[in-house]
């Protein structure tokens, strides 16, 4: 049985003020995102007419949305850093050829970024590792993503209740399938249709690859983090 968000209403309102439904919240918030999704575009279509300002501040924007999803993978802060460098690099030199599906541009570079990875991980065999206190330096959650919280669903719940180091430990065990899914979903904040664009898999996938994730998260964590 799925777990359920308890949600307590009270009935009293403050006189002359107006409380924004659940609805309207949800709406705004929505409009906002896509504000931020068409105005990186526009830097997009401004990067490929060779406004080189443009191409600096979607670099601005996104450097440390890659970053921290090339170190969480790799376990390496001076190749993290070399590979967010390259990932830049390409994006510069294939801005032409990109084009707008629905998705925030950001998504792009982390495919990008995840092909770099596949690379280097054929041509070395490297490990992919958890990496904990660099990937969450900062001061912000790891698992807040960039977009404004909606409200907390079960999996969203799992996840919370743990603190970073035991929950860190206990994706580290995770296949590597189910390891990228929780870091597209809930570390870097990318939508079901974003993380199934970057990872080669239809939503439905996506969906139940991150539900078995999160099963799984929740028989590891230990009892008092459940």
């Amino acid at each position: 049985m799925s777990l359920q968000v308890a949600v307590a209403g009270g009935s009293g309102a403050l006189i002359g003020t107006s409380v924004p439904a659940r609805g309207d919240l949800a709406a705004q918030r929505a409009a906002r995102a896509e504000a931020v999704k068409a105005e990186a575009w526009d830097l997009v279509h401004a990067a490929q007419q060779g406004d080189a300002g443009a191409f600096g501040k979607l670099y601005d924007r996104y450097v440390d949305m890659v970053f921290r999803y090339v170190l969480f993978r790799l376990g390496d802060r001076d190749l993290a850093e070399d590979v967010t460098s390259e990932t830049f690099l390409r994006a510069l030199r294939r801005i032409t050829s990109v084009s707008y599906q629905g998705r925030d541009v950001g998504a792009w570079f982390v495919t990008i970024a995840r092909n770099l990875i596949l690379d280097h991980v054929k041509s070395s065999r490297f490990r992919l590792e958890v990496v904990t206190d660099e990937v969450a330096e900062g001061g912000a959650s790891p698992f807040t993503g960039s977009t404004a919280p909606g409200p907390a669903g079960p999996e969203q719940q799992v996840i919370s209740r743990a603190t970073n180091s035991e929950l860190f430990r206990c994706i580290d065990e995770l296949g590597s399938d189910q390891r990228e899914c929780i870091l597209l979903r809930f570390m870097q904040g990318l939508s079901v249709a974003e993380t199934a664009e970057i990872m080669n898999r239809n939503e439905g996938a996506i969906k139940a690859l991150q539900h078995r994730a999160v099963r799984r998260l929740a028989q590891l964590l230990p009892s008092g983090f459940r």
